[in-house]
């Protein structure tokens, strides 16, 4: 029965580097073998160690050459070929016995949202009988706008509601969110999401906002009425941080449940008190250093 992680979310949230520091954290504190699949088909330059690589069957650039699709097009047909290709996903898979899987996917919203290629591939992992657990993430600069902070509120739940998953919402790059801007509330507001009225309140400020005042309140009173929308906060180069959200994973996808040897207690003891040579160097991905 393995276990493991659907990383997801919109374009620069920190999903590559998301995987590769969760990838030395489990395997380094919670001595778990961890195997690592590359899921987007335009990400050719991995920092982490790839064990299984989509490249190996289709690839963004090679589509768009070929087909002549731009770059959106040509990820979507790309996800499309690997849904109907999944007999080799599946051949690859089997190659890896008893590990923790961490599935790298693309960043376009829609295929989350509303395409079916990805819930389809989802699907059939469950009927191989992987207990999945879907994390999003989410930059954390969107809490310092209210319009924006509500546009992926929504895109929260509507991936959600289409993948079908036990779901971690994360505030991604939380140690940056100052750098950001001034916070309207507190953190605990835009964690928990709290009244959003507030919210709403903040966005009658702005003229654009103020316009379209009625959308932003039926989308609000939507994603409230749902009641399923919290999120998590992550500094990737903080060990308590990412232990923290290894403990809130492990219980979504129930591994805590089926592996007494890795309770929350031992997982906390040994990520607070052990080295990773992850967190001693600063993360890069697209060419931006993280510190």
């Amino acid at each position: 029965m393995p276990y493991g992680q659907l990383v997801i979310g919109p374009p620069g949230s920190g999903k590559t580097t998301y995987c590769h520091g969760m990838q030395q954290f489990l395997s380094t504190a919670c001595k778990r073998k961890v195997t690592v699949v590359n899921l987007d088909p335009a990400n050719d330059s991995l920092p982490y160690q790839c064990d299984i690589n989509i490249s190996s069957l289709v690839t963004v650039e090679d589509t768009m050459k070929l087909l002549k699709l731009g770059p959106n097009g040509g990820l979507i047909y790309c996800m499309e070929y690997l849904e109907k290709n999944i007999d080799w996903l599946e051949d690859q898979l089997s190659k890896f016995s008893d590990c923790y899987f961490l599935f790298d996917c693309p960043g376009q919203v829609e295929l989350y949202t509303h395409h079916k290629a990805v819930r389809s591939i989802v699907e059939r992992l469950q009927q191989l009988d992987f207990k999945l657990v879907a994390v999003h993430l989410v930059d954390s600069h969107y809490c310092t706008d209210p319009s924006k902070f509500l546009s992926i509120l929504l895109t929260s739940l509507s991936t959600m509601l289409q993948i079908e998953l036990p779901h971690v919402n994360i505030l991604s790059k939380i140690d940056l969110i100052e750098s950001y801007g001034k916070l309207a509330f507190g953190l605990d507001f835009y964690t928990e999401v709290l009244n959003l009225d507030y919210l709403l309140e903040r966005m009658n400020e702005d003229a654009f906002s103020k316009k379209y005042r009625k959308l932003s309140a039926a989308l609000a009173g939507l994603i409230e009425n749902y009641s399923l929308v919290w999120f998590a906060t992550l500094n990737i180069q903080d060990k308590e941080s990412v232990a923290n959200v290894v403990k809130i994973i492990d219980k979504a996808n129930g591994y805590i449940f089926n592996k007494a040897d890795h309770n929350i207690a031992a997982l906390m003891s040994s990520a607070v008190g052990a080295d990773f040579d992850y967190f001693k160097y600063p993360l890069i991905e697209s060419n931006i250093i993280l510190n």
